[in-house]
């Protein structure tokens, strides 16, 4: 068995209607995944909102729907931000595309002192946040998520720290840390802010910062992980010590074969 593929729609129509799947979607949908007439598939908003749908009529960049089937999935009570340090080239996108697969609810770009990657607030700052917010999409379709997690806009050091002092808890990935994550004791609910500095490591002043307004430095284990990677181990492990991991997943609501049509 094999969960159906996912699709995003910014509404989604009631029990019993018929839609059209169109624009970039619909094109995916038509011609890279090749779906035909009885083949079925799942839209979501993004907000938590899933139909499932049987394919009615297809085109040659549209498919026509009807909804067989509507859902809705509950948000974690625990929310997890992942403030990820800008990194340079295709391991920011990397970073990006890990935390969607590992159930991140949200992404923060920050621009820390060290960073090799700049961001600025022209046209090739506004292509780079463009990317990340392409590949969390992206993403969040791959591992059938029913929540898109928003990439916000890059904040500096001060605004991260303003963000530490509202969030239930902020942990501070830190190879310097004599504290280690799985002894740290998680919120049940509100958001966890997830800190990951850039390739170069935090400066004084950071770090100061960030523990000032509440943060806890926290090291994911002896071995010193990559800024790229850092983010997906420690969602990782803040899936299995909390109650994350017993939410159903989206895809699991109606698990099908793509290629079967069920009558």
């Amino acid at each position: 068995m094999s969960t159906l593929p996912v699709f995003l729609a910014e509404q989604l129509p009631p029990e019993g209607a018929d839609t059209t799947l169109e624009g970039p979607e619909g094109r995916h949908a038509a011609t890279v995944r090749r779906l035909r007439v009885g083949e079925r598939l799942t839209l979501t908003d993004g907000r938590g909102g899933l139909a499932l749908c049987e394919v009615l009529a297809a085109g040659r960049d549209r498919l026509r729907l009807r909804v067989l089937r509507r859902a809705s999935e509950p948000a974690p009570e625990l929310q997890v931000t992942l403030a990820q340090a800008l990194i340079k080239g295709q391991r920011g996108e990397l970073s990006v595309e890990l935390a969607v697969e590992a159930g991140v609810d949200a992404v923060v770009p920050w621009r820390a002192d060290r960073c090799v990657a700049l961001w600025d607030s022209g046209p090739r700052g506004a292509k780079a946040l463009a990317r990340w917010r392409q590949t969390a999409r992206e993403a969040a379709k791959q591992s059938r998520r029913a929540w898109f997690p928003p990439v916000a806009e890059p904040v500096s050091i001060a605004e991260l720290g303003q963000r530490c002092t509202t969030v239930a808890r902020c942990l501070v990935l830190h190879e310097g840390a004599t504290t280690t994550l799985p002894s740290v004791s998680l919120p049940a609910a509100g958001e966890l802010l997830l800190v990951v500095g850039p390739e170069g490591g935090f400066t004084d002043t950071e770090l100061a910062t960030l523990t000032a307004a509440g943060g806890q430095p926290v090291r994911l284990g002896p071995a010193i992980l990559r800024s790229s990677s850092a983010g997906v181990v420690a969602l990782g492990a803040i899936g299995a010590l909390s109650q994350r991991w017993i939410l159903r997943h989206s895809g699991d609501i109606w698990p099908v074969e793509p290629t079967k049509a069920l009558h």
